[in-house]
């Protein structure tokens, strides 16, 4: 009996020094940016990866404050913020109706299967076969370089995965509470808005946290449709290059700069991130 403890205490020390050796080996690129962000560009080309500070450098705030201290740095975070706020607003006023009514509706012609379907080929569809009818759309709209077009545009390619997110997280919640609602005399809406949208809100914080991490990372349109008023975090990150090439530490500084918001975001709602991801996956 002593042995089999004693092999199960030695076996949850393996795991765990793997999964320490695991962590670490995934944290290292974030410490390479950390360190790297406060160092002298000096200090930046003379030690090639990861240091410890006081020992190998020392730390200096100068990146982060030249960084922070340019207009375009502070309108590309803006701009940013903005674009993802206002996209996760529009995604949930148009999405949460369409997919309920999809969970609890049947359509006929095409039915409930083929317009979800529709909704998944949507992200199938590869992104870029759309960037010159959208860059030539909003040209002659005259909506190009603006906010309001990649807000549009992220909502576009959004929209379909909230959806289809949202319509499995419907189906998983019990009939029987809004049938209930119904009998006692609330009508569909007010059985949409006061059982069923509580009872799927942790779906939806996840759902919202989904999208606003596609719509923060997104590039190739932010690139192509908002080089200058548009500019976002993306593209700011990528426009590191001076005259003597890549300047490294400012590419660190941008990177935490575009990691931190979604990051404090996740740490925020991770408890409704846990039960919307998780709703359903068990049934009993």
């Amino acid at each position: 009996m002593e042995s089999l403890t004693n092999n199960s205490k030695w076996s949850r020390w393996r795991w765990f020094v793997l999964a320490l050796v695991i962590t670490m080996i995934a944290f290292m690129p974030f410490w390479w940016a950390i360190s790297l962000s406060f160092r002298s560009p000096g200090d930046a080309l003379r030690i090639g990866g990861p240091a410890i500070p006081y020992l190998q450098y020392e730390p200096t705030l100068v990146n982060w404050k030249e960084e922070l201290s340019t207009g375009e740095a502070r309108r590309a975070l803006a701009n940013s913020l903005i674009i993802s706020v206002c996209t996760g607003i529009l995604v949930v006023i148009l999405g949460t109706p369409a997919a309920y009514a999809l969970a609890r509706f049947p359509f006929y012609r095409p039915t409930n299967a083929d317009i979800t379907i529709w909704f998944l080929s949507q992200r199938v569809m590869p992104p870029i076969a759309t960037l010159i009818p959208f860059f030539l759309l909003f040209n002659r709209m005259g909506l190009s370089d603006t906010l309001t077009s990649r807000i549009l545009l992220n909502t576009t390619f959004c929209l379909p995965l909230f959806v289809v997110i949202m319509r499995q997280a419907f189906i998983d919640l019990l009939v029987e509470l809004e049938e209930a609602a119904l009998t006692d005399g609330a009508e569909y809406l007010m059985s949409f808005f006061r059982v069923a949208l509580p009872l799927a809100a942790p779906s939806l914080v996840a759902a919202v946290l989904i999208v606003t991490a596609f719509t923060w990372n997104e590039f190739m349109f932010a690139l192509r449709l908002g080089e200058s008023k548009a500019r976002v975090i993306p593209v700011q990150m990528a426009s590191a290059v001076g005259v003597r090439g890549i300047e490294f530490w400012f590419v660190a500084v941008r990177t935490l700069i575009a990691i931190l918001p979604p990051v404090v975001l996740a740490l925020l709602t991770q408890r409704y991130i846990v039960r919307g991801l998780t709703m359903g996956a068990v049934k009993g």
